[in-house]
């Protein structure tokens, strides 16, 4: 299934002046470019797979987007790639030794040989986020365009969100949800306390991920703030089977100055994917 604006090729006119976001998971990719001299999207498209696929397939889908366009990787200043996926572990600073990447993996990844352990330290929070990029796609992004930025999806969602977050006496859960799986964050005072990614099949699944995760964190239903956001809105089967456990449920839109959502042609564009630009 894909979901676009535009095609991802574009004029010519400020080639050397527009940035490429790209986010990859095993459920989809999606694709972002925007013109660094007026901050204009220019094009956004999204493929969902029907079923999670494999990096091999994968790549294989990315490349066959990419490829459409030969002259693609002589047209953008920046490149900048997200890795969405659940091989990651987040870090204490001051417990963080670059030098151990693998053993705070072992336990929730399982990891190949030939894999690369990268990690993101996440601004103002003492945290370090260690994950598994998808190292064939690092491998065929830096062969098609050279030099690129790439970081997890969670180092995104929770610098984003944070730092536009304002203080609350009450903790905050903020949950982005696709059709297939979700993103929990948990902050109060402006301060990260839970972030996980979870994939569930049935709305049960999804509050059951939802609600153990709280209660690990002994919040009170009753006073939390749960904030949905991604691909919900008021009524649905989600959104209300949360309303019955959670007195306060609302959707919410990520404030983002530089792309108001009143003036994107399409209100889709992944958070990440727009966080990143």
């Amino acid at each position: 299934m894909t979901e676009k604006i535009t095609d991802i090729a574009q004029p010519k006119e400020h080639s050397t002046y527009r940035k490429l976001s790209i986010q990859v998971s095993l459920n989809g990719l999606s694709f972002c470019v925007l013109d660094t001299i007026t901050n204009k999207i220019l094009a956004f498209e999204k493929v969902v797979f029907n079923t999670p696929s494999t990096p091999y397939l994968m790549l294989k889908e990315l490349k066959a987007k990419l490829s459409q366009h030969g002259d693609i990787g002589r047209n953008f200043s920046e490149v900048v790639v997200i890795h969405k996926n659940n091989m990651f572990g987040l870090v204490p600073k001051p417990l963080f030794n670059k030098d151990e990447l693998p053993n705070y993996l072992k336990f929730n990844a399982k990891i190949m040989a030939n894999d690369l352990v990268a990690y993101d330290e996440l601004p103002n929070q003492e945290i370090i986020n260690v994950y598994i990029p998808y190292t064939n796609v690092n491998n065929y992004i830096f062969e098609l365009f050279g030099e690129f930025e790439f970081k997890h999806s969670g180092t995104v969602l929770i610098s984003t969100l944070l730092s536009q977050s304002r203080t609350a006496s009450e903790p905050t859960c903020y949950v982005q949800v696709s059709g297939k799986d979700m993103e929990m964050m948990v902050a109060s005072d402006k301060k990260l306390l839970f972030y996980n990614q979870f994939e569930y099949k049935t709305k049960e699944d999804f509050l059951y991920f939802l609600l153990f995760s709280l209660e690990q964190l002994q919040m009170d239903l009753e006073k939390i703030q749960l904030k949905l956001f991604g691909s919900i809105e008021e009524g649905d089967p989600i959104f209300d089977l949360c309303y019955q456990y959670i007195k306060n449920v609302s959707v919410f839109v990520p404030s983002n100055p530089a792309f108001p959502l009143e003036e994107l042609e399409n209100e889709s564009i992944d958070f990440s994917i727009l966080s990143s630009l």
